[in-house]
């Protein structure tokens, strides 16, 4: 009997070691949620703020990072009215799906950061585009707006070397990307003799971002030049001036390469374009989400990580398209 109890306390100790050396404690990945396991398929989702075609630039940087990595799947949500709340429950239907990895574009990062710091408890959270940096996202991808605004502000002086006023136009006032290029501009035009009548905004909506680009060459009759802050901004401004048959005489500066917009700098009618490379906001983000996500801490280290931007004037536009033909496939 005794014989048979020391072999029963021997299998018993055996499983207890045997079950301890299997036991493992889940690291952390963000939010306090899980690592995925080894071997998992991630899901990574981008999120962002509006329908303008330049994320259609930042799909195809997410899909060439999903090819790439092989153990990624990509969920690419473009909200279609481009409000704040759709956007959160954009967010909300992709956590409850169990998404590993968030990208997203904030709309209102000042009036969402208890929302992301919610979504950020849940799964890995990064921004694109337009921070919050007061929220709990890991890292920011994107350009530094500020240096953005200061580029279009050099475009401006450029066009007026003799002054003049300009009115300014984007979607959201209160977005980051928005506030800081807007900034930008204002540091770049100290000491000018360039001014600025006000911003004025359109919820992203192109119908009203012509508008108020008509409205504004009809109030001001003196304006020198209409700037466009967001991607549509440009063919909306570009379209109020042809309207009124007031090219050469109404300077345009604006951001991104809408193919409208780069026809227009093309043409002549716009002096010159800011434009990211939002194919990297795409490929950058989903690489390292999933670096981050296997382990790599560092692919998201230092909270901020920036893109470089490049200003487009006339003669750069046929080397600007064919290189982005090349990133599109065309």
């Amino acid at each position: 009997m005794k014989k048979i109890q020391s072999i029963l306390v021997a299998l018993c100790v055996a499983a207890i070691v045997s079950g301890c050396g299997k036991t493992e404690t889940p690291t952390p990945s963000s939010g306090g949620t899980p690592a995925p396991a080894a071997g998992k398929k991630l899901k990574l989702a981008f999120v962002s703020n509006n329908a303008a075609t330049f994320w259609t630039i930042a799909r195809t940087g997410c899909e060439a990072a999903s090819a790439e990595l092989g153990n990624v799947d990509v969920d690419f949500r473009i909200p279609s009215t481009g409000s704040a709340a759709e956007q959160q429950q954009i967010l909300d239907d992709l956590v409850a799906k169990g998404v590993d990895g968030i990208a997203v574009s904030p709309i209102d990062p000042k009036n969402q950061i208890d929302f992301l710091n919610k979504i950020a408890a849940s799964t890995l959270l990064i921004c694109v585009d337009s921070d919050a940096a007061d929220s709990k996202r890991v890292c920011y991808i994107g350009t530094d707006n500020f240096a953005a605004g200061q580029a279009a502000g050099k475009l401006i002086k450029e066009a007026l070397p003799n002054g003049g006023k300009i009115m300014v136009f984007v979607g959201y006032a209160d977005a980051q990307n928005a506030k800081d290029r807007f900034g930008g501009i204002k540091k770049e035009l100290e000491g000018s003799n360039v001014s600025i009548i006000d911003l004025r905004t359109d919820d992203t909506d192109n119908v009203r971002a012509q508008k108020n680009a008509e409205d504004t060459l009809v109030k001001y009759p003196d304006i020198s030049m209409l700037v466009g802050l967001y991607n549509y901004n440009g063919p909306a401004i570009l379209n109020a001036v042809r309207s009124a048959n007031a090219q050469g005489k109404v300077k345009i500066v604006c951001f991104d390469e809408n193919a409208e917009t780069l026809d227009g700098v093309a043409s002549g009618d716009i002096y010159g374009t800011v434009v990211q490379q939002p194919y990297e906001f795409g490929k950058q983000a989903m690489t390292k989400m999933a670096k981050y996500l296997g382990g790599d801490k560092d692919a998201l280290a230092g909270g901020k990580q920036i893109v470089a931007t490049r200003s487009l004037k006339k003669d750069d536009i046929a080397g600007f398209k064919a290189d982005l033909a090349k990133i599109l496939g065309k």
